[in-house]
């Protein structure tokens, strides 16, 4: 009788210890986070693709790291013809640096180099005259190469930085490697060979960082002067000025066809927008003056400056297991020129939150639009307000197991 009544106690005091708790216990609870559902992203335009040709091999880029932001025609490595020495200038330009507007320093000119030239005007190749013991700068000779297209200096040069040709391709390799350009190989520093290729999607990658190169920007634009005008450098990369286009390389040859690397810029409300591009085995220049025609017209209604996603763009819907319902919207969306080109893709992620007051920030948009990736705060349109009592003391389920695991996180 006495162990029945001890036992009655014991479940008395359980009793009244779990009444005495339930309350406090539920009441007192994390509440369960609201669930998240993203919502497609509704805009009026479309945007404006890049148009590039069906024939040869054609990409463009944003920058040099970026995906490329739209290719056509072939995707594998091509013979490139001229392009080549623009790799010769980079590679060489890293082992011999110089200040953008300086000479840099003496490139001797040897016998050897003198037959060089001999040998590449025989062969009916683009030549620029030297003689024993001249005197080019640095610069002088970057501008007979890079302006001038000249085959002979571009042997001078590499052999002049590295000790002969074949250490050069050594180093090119090496730094096609560490630029992650591995469609790109080299057998030469001239290009002639139908075995310097490159995909264009490579390339494009190369025309952002020639152009992100203090120096050859400076050897470009400048005017050709000292020796290498008086031995008759032009500038052959010169290419469409009036439309916004740099030539960074304009060349030919007969495995490679018409080659063309640039860098072009559209204004757009007093902002500026650049993207990198390869053209190569174009099959004839009124080929390749239509496709950069219809690429700079198409750019021209595809950048835009404006906020990547319009302020209050509904992204997202919040509710909450009591019935509170919010709507997640964009709150100061980040202006930038880019080349609006197709839907954005939104990608919305929160920490979780059970309740929020009106203006909140509750969570990030990721706004992907073509390589431009841009992250926006996403705000919440309504309070979220905390649930009645009742609501509390009829969910131990949910809350109970909350308020204990709250100790133990972490």
């Amino acid at each position: 009788m006495r162990v029945l009544r001890g036992f009655g106690i014991f479940v008395g005091v359980l009793v009244i210890l779990a009444v005495g708790l339930y309350g406090p216990v539920t009441l007192l609870a994390p509440l369960p986070d609201a669930k998240m559902a993203s919502r497609s992203v509704e805009l009026d335009s479309t945007g404006t693709p890049p148009v590039l040709p069906d024939v040869g091999a054609t990409a463009i880029t944003e920058s040099a790291k970026g995906p490329v932001l739209a290719q056509s025609g072939e995707t594998e490595s091509v013979p490139m013809a001229g392009i080549a020495k623009v790799l010769l200038a980079l590679v060489v330009l890293d082992a011999k640096p110089m200040t953008p507007d300086g000479d840099g320093e003496t490139v001797p000119i040897t016998s050897r180099d003198f037959q060089s030239y001999n040998n590449y005007q025989d062969a009916g190749a683009r030549a620029v005259t030297v003689y024993t013991d001249d005197t080019w700068s640095q610069r002088a000779v970057l501008q007979a190469v890079l302006l001038g297209s000249s085959n002979n200096h571009a042997d001078t040069l590499a052999a002049w930085a590295f000790g002969s040709v074949d250490k050069y391709i050594d180093e090119a390799t090496m730094w096609l490697d560490e630029h992650e350009l591995d469609d790109t190989a080299v057998v030469d520093a001239t290009g002639l060979s139908s075995d310097d290729v490159s995909t264009a999607s490579d390339l494009s990658r190369l025309a952002a960082l020639a152009m992100a190169n203090p120096v050859i920007p400076t050897v470009l634009t400048h005017e050709v002067s000292g020796i290498a005008q008086t031995r008759g450098v032009e500038n052959t990369t010169s290419y469409m000025a009036d439309r916004g286009v740099t030539g960074i390389s304009r060349s030919f040859t007969t495995q490679a066809g018409i080659c063309l690397l640039f860098a072009a810029t559209v204004t757009v409300d007093d902002d500026e927008y650049t993207f990198y591009g390869a053209f190569v085995r174009m099959p004839d220049w009124a080929s390749l003056d239509d496709s950069i025609n219809a690429l700079m017209d198409s750019a021209e209604k595809g950048v835009h400056t404006g906020p990547v996603l319009p302020r209050d763009t509904p992204v997202a819907t919040f509710t909450t297991q009591w019935g509170e319902e919010a709507t997640g919207v964009i709150g100061s969306s980040a202006t930038a020129t880019r080349w609006v080109s197709g839907k954005p893709t939104v990608h919305v992620k929160t920490d979780g939150f059970a309740v929020a007051t009106q203006g909140d920030i509750v969570a990030t948009a990721t706004v992907s639009e073509g390589t431009s990736v841009v992250e926006i705060p996403v705000k919440i349109d309504r309070t979220i307000q905390s649930p009645e009592v009742l609501w509390k003391l009829g969910h131990p389920f949910e809350l109970i197991p909350a308020f204990f695991g709250q100790f133990f996180a972490g």
